[in-house]
Formats: C-alpha cells, structure tokens, sequence
C-alpha cells in the first residue's frame, strides 16, 4: 500500500503544471560550476560533484524553471585507489568543472580532476545522446576549469587557467604544438585566479567568460568577459556582472546560452552557506556587443517568466521508494561489476560505491546496504548514499529496517559535509541506541587521508525492541539561518526531537567544498557481514 500510494504522489507532482514565474534562485541547490548548451528545444546542464558517483551529472530543461537529472558522464573513476576510500579519499577533488558541448551529432564533455600527477589528467568523453552510454574519447594534460570549443570550421580548443588557451588536433587527441598560450593578462588588483571559462561564439566574435576575484575598495566577485573577432587577435575585457542577491554574497561564475527564439539567459552561481553553491537565472542584454547580465539595473532579478509554460514540474531532488529498477545511463572504457538495475539518478554515492554491497533486487521495493569492510568512522564508510539538500527549507526522513545489523554496526542518516549533522543507531549486543551527534572530520593536505574525527554526542536515546525506526532532517537555508534539525520515529506518525538545539551546517572549501548533503549510510566497526533495508526516503521542499 505505501508502495502505490508514494507513486502517485509523484505521478501527481509531475503531472501539475509549474508555476508562471520562476523565482531565483533558479535551483536552490549545490549545482556550481555550471555550463549549459541548447540542442533543439532543450537545455542541457552539466555540474561539478567532485568526490560523488556516478559523476558529471546532466540535467535537462525545456523551460529554464524544471530541471531534472537524466544521466553521468561515468559511473566511477580509477586513477587511483582513494577513489574508493583507500590509501586517502578525494573529498573536495575528483571532478570539476565539466564543460558539455554538442558537436557533429555528438555530446562531448571535458574535465580534469583537481589533482596532481595522472589522477589529474583532462578527461574527454562523448556520447550520441546525452543521457548515455558516454566513453572516455581521450585524456591529456591537466586543464584547470577548463572548456571544450569548436570553431565554426571544426577546430577544437582548450580555454583554461587564468587565460590560457591551446589548439588540439582534429581527433582531440593531442595539443597542437606550439598552439598554448596567454590571450589575455589579468588586472593589477585581480590577484586571485579568473577561472570558470566558458567560451561562445555570437555573430561572428568569440566571448570568454570567466569569474573575476578582486581585492579594491568597492569591488566585489564578479563576471567578466574577453572578446575578440579574431582568436590570435587582441581580447577586450568588460565587466558583465557585479552583483549580489537575495541577502548572500556576490554571484560567481556561469554561462550564457540561447533559445530557439534568440533571446539569451545566464546561469550563474551564488556561494549561500551550508546548502552550497546554487544556481541563478537572469536575461542576457546584448549592449555594444556585450553579453551584460542581469535586468536594467544589471543585477539578478527575483523573478523572471519560464520560457515554455505548461511544463510538468520537475526537480533535481527527489522522494524514493525503491520500487523502480532503472537501467544504466552512463559508462565508462573501465570495468565495472555494476548491477543491471541502478538506482533513481537523484542519487549519488560518496566515492565510488562497493557494486557487491548493494541491491535493489535482493528484496524488492527496498534498498538494501551490507557492511563490506570495517571502518571506523562515517567518513570512510563504503556505500554511503547522498541526495542535495534544497532551500529555502527541505526535509527528508528514511525508514530502515534494523533487523540484520551486527553487533557494532552502525547505521543512519546525516546532513553529511566536512561537519556532519549525524542521527546514528548503533547495534550493542542484542541493544539498539540512537545517538544524535555532531562530527567533523581533519585532512590531510595531501592525499586529503582522514586524520582523526571529532564526535560530540549531543543526546542518546536507549530504543525499544523493533523492527524498523524512522530518522528525519528538516533543513532551513533562509539567510542567517543553515540549521537543521533531527527527529525520529517509532511508527511515522508520532515524531521525537533528539538534540535540543539546531544544528550550524557549513561550508567549507578546505576539506568538502561542497553543500551539505542527505546521507544513507551503513558500517561495520566490528566484523562485515550485516545489512541493513532502506524501505523508503520522503523528501519536501518548502517556500
């Protein structure tokens, strides 16, 4: 019965028409590093999720408002065994910044790990279509948040760094030699690095964009841009966004795209605290042959009219039972012993997941998560299943099925970052206990290795004998706020607060650099072995 019932629910949801307006932030979630291309009538969006797998997500729109999650660029890296939790982690690295460009019939997607040596070399991959299957195409030398750009003629480049660009051959193999240089130099007072490149071509003039950190009196980040008619030519600079928004600090880099129409939009992103990196829509008015962003005033307005109406809403977070099978939509030149069925692609694994320790078919209509190895903390925990948190509020609860837990092991779910938010059953003998606490976790600089976590247990809660327990996190991202609070659940109904006082969510670019997170997880900190089911996650998002 709760199986019908949660899907139409969805069918429901999807079925009602969005909203006439569409109000900034145009995706209130950790979707930074955009780049965003048009095919036909559709939009194409393409997000940095580092440490998170599958990676390289694509998202599709037709109307710039509902965005939905329709594949990854690859299931799993393999450079190197931290990817998996072992001998270091990636957290805070693994890929950036993915440049998605369509060209001849094909999706082309470029990005470099931020990463020394050849775990941070260039990957281009392709596709014929953009949910998948994609290929590793090549790998190069490490472009830091570079873009992909075909001339009209076919020739592809490499725009990267601080303004710096190279020439690669025709089967995008190899750079041209000789072709790598500066084309342009930055300003006195812009010590920190422009990067974000995005590159485009209108009318016959090259635009570069790229975000900007200055260090003046009176200027903040902002969004610049270099044109030039001719690529060996000289590039002018103008800036084309300085502006805050909605009590947060001044938007960061993006892109500009066109409709069918002609008309032309940026999507930019806002640095909001503990929910991430979020992103915002504003118009795009072409003054002397610029791309200036924002409304008459030049700033990002709060709202703005979807392109299309009437289209099923859609989000990029979303409510799961478990009951669907879906089919694999990425792929990679590595192998892989991922199952034939694959979860909904809102969700994303914390490093790449152990295929052997999860099922969706061993029980069907839940998820089911087995200890693989023992860990002795959640940060290198195997298998830990993540979803964005969502402003302005969200909530999100998991019902699990406790049965199967070892002695020792520990299960829950968190608002996962480099400090975590944790509600954690542990099993103790035949005794199940609740604890609420707050975690943060050191690294390493180098191999970014777990050095120690620091666990302060807020409240413990002794659980009666039973089958499954219910946990839910309501989160609050409204300015000053980055607060949640934890709860849980003997039956559903009646819900139990555990902690007296909200819990401070961070950012925190040293370590995760990423928003905080829903995590599902389950370890072993005794012997492998147990499991755990997860019958269902609820989400919401409130205005």
């Amino acid at each position: 019965m709760k199986k019908s019932a949660l899907t139409l629910v969805a069918l429901l949801l999807l079925l009602m028409p969005a909203k006439a307006t569409i109000k900034n932030p145009m995706i209130w979630a950790d979707v930074p590093d955009p780049d965003v291309i048009r095919v036909g009538d559709t939009f194409y969006l393409m997000s940095t999720t580092m440490h998170l797998m599958p990676g390289a997500p694509i998202m599709t729109s037709k109307d710039l408002q509902n965005w939905q999650t329709v594949g990854y660029v690859f299931d799993r890296l393999t450079d190197s065994p931290k990817y998996d939790l072992q001998q270091g982690t990636v957290y805070g690295r693994g890929q950036w910044a993915t440049s998605l460009k369509y060209h001849d019939g094909r999706f082309w997607a470029l990005f470099a790990p931020n990463e020394g040596g050849a775990m941070g070399q260039t990957y281009i991959c392709t596709a014929e279509k953009a949910e998948g299957p994609w290929t590793i195409h090549s790998r190069l030398r490490h472009f830091h948040d570079a873009t992909l750009f075909f001339d009209d003629d076919g020739t592809p480049y490499v725009f990267y760094g601080t303004g710096q660009m190279c020439q690669l051959t025709r089967d995008l193999k190899a750079v041209v030699d000789g072709s790598d240089r500066h084309y342009f130099q930055r300003e006195a007072d812009e010590r920190g690095l422009l990067e974000g490149t995005r590159v485009v071509k209108h009318r016959g003039t090259y635009y570069a964009l790229l975000i900007s950190h200055v260090y003046a009196p009176g200027r903040h980040r902002r969004e610049v841009c270099y044109r030039t008619r001719d690529l060996n030519g000289t590039w002018e600079k103008n800036v084309i966004l300085e502006s805050d928004f909605g009590g947060f600090p001044y938007i960061g880099q993006g892109t500009i795209v066109d409709t069918e129409d002609g008309d032309w939009y940026a999507i930019i992103f806002q640095d909001r605290g503990g929910v991430g990196r979020v992103l915002t829509l504003s118009p795009v008015r072409w003054i002397d042959g610029w791309p200036m962003i924002g409304d008459e005033n030049g700033k990002v307005p709060q709202t703005m009219r979807p392109l299309v109406s009437g289209q099923p809403a859609t989000g990029i977070v979303c409510s799961d039972d478990f009951s669907a099978l879906n089919t694999p939509s990425s792929a990679s030149n590595t192998p892989s012993s991922a199952p034939d069925s694959q979860l909904n692609k809102c969700w994303q694994w914390n490093h790449n997941p152990i295929d052997e320790a999860w099922s969706l078919t061993e029980r069907p209509g839940y998820l089911r998560l087995k200890t693989s190895r023992v860990v002795p903390n959640l940060y290198l925990a195997p298998n830990t299943l993540t979803q964005r948190m969502e402003g302005p509020r969200c909530t999100g609860a998991v019902t699990l099925d406790l049965r199967k837990m070892n002695d020792g092991d520990c299960a829950g779910l968190a608002a996962f970052n480099g400090d975590s938010g944790v509600l954690t059953i542990r099993k103790q003998g035949r005794r199940y206990v609740l604890t609420m606490s707050e975690q943060t976790v050191a690294l390493s600089d180098r191999e970014k290795a777990v050095t120690s976590v620091d666990e302060k247990v807020v409240e413990t809660v002794d659980l009666p004998k039973t089958e499954t327990l219910r946990l839910r996190i309501d989160a609050d991202f409204n300015v000053g706020r980055d607060v949640a609070a934890f709860y849980y659940s003997l039956d559903g109904v009646q819900w139990t607060r555990i902690g007296t006082a909200d819990y401070k969510m961070r950012f925190d670019y040293r370590r995760f650099f990423m928003g905080t997170k829903f995590a599902i997880f389950n370890y072993a900190t005794k012997r492998s072995g147990g499991y755990i089911d997860v019958d269902r996650f609820d989400y919401q998002r409130m205005d």
